[in-house]
């Protein structure tokens, strides 16, 4: 009897994505992938039985109920869900336009939301399931000038998870937000990473920032793509996996340094906190 999780993977033509497809192909999972095109799937990845390429636009609900309902008939069912679809929004919170606030909050968000409402009547019913939500380092430590509605993004990828993972745990359905630090993936490159169409040059910082990924972190991110591939298998086979799972040795320094700074405040201002009681 074949026991292995069947895995729904969006976002996967390029990136995180398509190394987690790529090795759970490899491992005997069966793999639903979205991309916008089947075709840059089926390039990347190539054809087999257990691989079903899906084209989907996750800001489209009927895109990904169609998606999620072929997925389904195709393998008997979904066990695991990773919301990997997603882009990059640099410029600075006066440069960007109502416009690309928006569509980053939709894709990053709302897509997500679209995944997220249209699987759940089927793991409700067979009351198990696993969906691991793909924030950022950048959805808990947002001090990067000229990213602010990116990590606008990602904190809310992280908050509304938590929220999930408290309202699913009766269900028999688990939760994980991953905060991925820098991999080595086209991420930073075009595509992938956009940027203000109207950059002010007064934001000196935000300027600055943009030359460094350019510069100075292309190419040389810590993340192995491959052994996240198996982090994110381990997650998912684990009894009691994670809620908050933080990974690449940058991102666990991050993390800790926004826990300092915290408890740094919280220690500072406690008089004061308390002085608003009755």
């Amino acid at each position: 009897m074949d026991t292995k999780k069947v895995w729904l993977v969006t976002g996967a033509s390029k990136g995180l994505g398509l190394s987690l497809v790529k090795r759970l192909l490899n491992e005997g999972y069966k793999v639903a992938a979205t991309s916008r095109t089947v075709e840059s799937l089926e390039k990347e990845v190539g054809i087999s039985a257990n691989f079903l390429p899906l084209e989907v636009n996750v800001t489209d609900e009927q895109s990904v109920r169609n998606a999620i309902s072929k997925a389904i008939g195709t393998f008997g069912g979904i066990d695991v869900v990773v919301n990997n679809a997603g882009y990059g929004q640099l410029g600075t919170l006066e440069e960007l336009s109502d416009r690309e606030a928006r569509q980053n909050f939709d894709t990053n968000v709302f897509g997500l939301l679209n995944v997220m409402r249209n699987v759940l009547p089927h793991l409700r019913n067979k009351k198990s399931g696993h969906i691991i939500n793909i924030s950022s380092i950048a959805g808990f430590l947002g001090a990067f000038p000229g990213w602010g509605i990116y990590n606008a993004t990602k904190f809310a990828v992280a908050g509304l998870t938590e929220a999930f993972s408290a309202e699913a745990t009766s269900l028999g359905i688990k939760a994980t937000i991953v905060y991925p630090g820098y991999f080595k993936t086209n991420f930073l490159l075009q595509g992938s990473l956009r940027l203000a169409e109207n950059p002010i040059a007064e934001y000196k910082a935000a300027r600055d920032l943009e030359v460094v990924h350019d510069t100075q972190i292309i190419g040389k991110q810590p993340g192995d793509p491959e052994k996240a591939a198996l982090a994110f298998i381990q997650l998912a086979e684990s009894e009691n996996p994670p809620l908050h799972f933080f990974m690449g040795s940058d991102s666990l320094g991050m993390a800790n340094s926004k826990i300092g700074i915290l408890q740094n405040e919280l220690s500072a201002n406690e008089a004061l906190s308390k002085s608003t009681d009755f």
